[in-house]
């Protein structure tokens, strides 16, 4: 079973917003016991909509931060106080893991530095997660997601010819939250071995970096990608966007020269396929392609072409694709809710042997006593 993996790991989890907790999810999501520590103010995602960027009023959480802490036990202490170091070393030696997203110099401030850390707990594996990393001219930069993008060199090859476009849902918190999970994982891997901690320095500029290497390769070759002229990012007919009659949109991903054939035959334009490879950008095929897409409305082509093997699929909508067949009959889709608060969770995309992940139980305020029973 899935929550066998890490079952026995006992993880502190000192990180807020999205990248820190939706790691420390997928740890609880394979079975690890997770103890988020917050100030005594809470984790702000508590409060803001994160869809407004509105404050909700005092007392009120929002459903974003149980999406993304659903699974965890959640203890707050002033690590600033003296009884709230007393309890928070108590915990550390207790931990296998610690996940932190402060800048870099800010746990030292606080008395856990990290050779009060390895003192404290030999075995620990400390993750911290920060914007640039914990070296370099950046590494006190304060910054965002679309700022960890920007830095990477991805806009310049993202979003229609005429500028970037942003990206949603946050592709560097989410790929530094895959980041950090995968080393913690690794590294309790290795500490199996040696019985070694180590100490993680993963950046979400960086996690987006990792991701470059096709557009590094292009550019120091001469042909670094642009926008909207290169084969998967808009410049050819057989991989693209197409907008229906009726204001929809739908996906066409017909790299292969069967998948565009059938694409072709499919629409009654066998013409096409010997087109597939003429120089990009292809603005004349697009247009043809285009124009034919426009005449029917989505419903048309959903009958016409879901069923031919061309890699097609309509562009869905938060509602539409929640209620897909597939989706549901996968089982990774679930409402949550607790304490009047609704939510909806995408569960952990893997299935273990035929099993699919098991929903996750909603995020639980605890005291330090309770959090020191637990970890006792």
């Amino acid at each position: 079973m899935l929550r066998d993996f890490l079952a026995g790991v006992r993880v502190l989890d000192l990180s807020q917003f999205l990248p820190g907790p939706f790691a420390t999810q997928l740890l609880a999501d394979m079975g690890a016991s997770v103890l988020k520590i917050e100030p005594p103010a809470g984790d702000p995602l508590r409060r803001m909509d994160m869809m407004t960027g509105r404050a909700q009023p005092a007392g009120a959480r929002t459903p974003y931060y149980d999406a993304i802490n659903a699974g965890k036990s959640v203890l707050a202490l002033d690590l600033k106080s003296d009884a709230g170091k007393r309890a928070f070393e108590t915990l550390l030696v207790a931990a296998d893991v610690l996940l932190e997203s402060y800048r870099p110099g800010v746990l030292d401030r606080l008395g856990f530095g990290r050779d009060r850390l390895k003192a404290l707990n030999p075995a620990l594996v400390h993750c911290a997660l920060s914007g640039y990393g914990q070296s370099g001219p950046n590494r006190l930069r304060a910054g965002h997601d679309v700022n960890y993008i920007a830095a990477t060199g991805a806009y310049a090859a993202s979003g229609p010819a005429g500028r970037p476009a942003m990206a949603w849902p946050p592709a560097a918190d989410y790929a530094s939250a895959l980041q950090a999970a995968l080393a913690v994982a690794g590294a309790l891997v290795r500490r199996g071995r040696d019985g070694k901690g180590c100490f993680l320095d993963v950046s979400l500029a960086e996690s987006m970096l990792a991701w470059q290497a096709w557009g590094m390769t292009a550019a120091n070759a001469g042909r670094a990608p642009k926008r909207g002229e290169n084969l998967l990012n808009g410049g050819a007919a057989c991989y693209q966007i197409y907008e229906t009659h009726d204001g929809r949109f739908v996906t066409l991903g017909a790299l292969e020269a069967h998948f565009w054939r059938n694409f072709c035959d499919a629409l009654g334009h066998s013409e096409w396929t010997a087109r597939q490879h003429e120089a990009m950008p292809q603005s004349k095929l697009i247009a043809e392609v285009a124009a034919v897409f426009a005449a029917k409305p989505l419903a048309h082509w959903e009958a016409t072409l879901k069923h031919v093997d061309c890699c097609y699929h309509a562009v869905l909508d938060y509602n539409e694709a929640a209620a897909d067949g597939h989706a549901r009959a996968r089982g990774l889709i679930r409402e949550g809710g607790a304490d009047g608060r609704a939510w909806t969770e995408v569960l952990f995309a893997a299935f273990v042997d035929g099993g699919a992940p098991p929903p996750r139980p909603p995020a639980r305020d605890i005291d330090v006593a309770a959090a020191l029973k637990m970890w006792g």
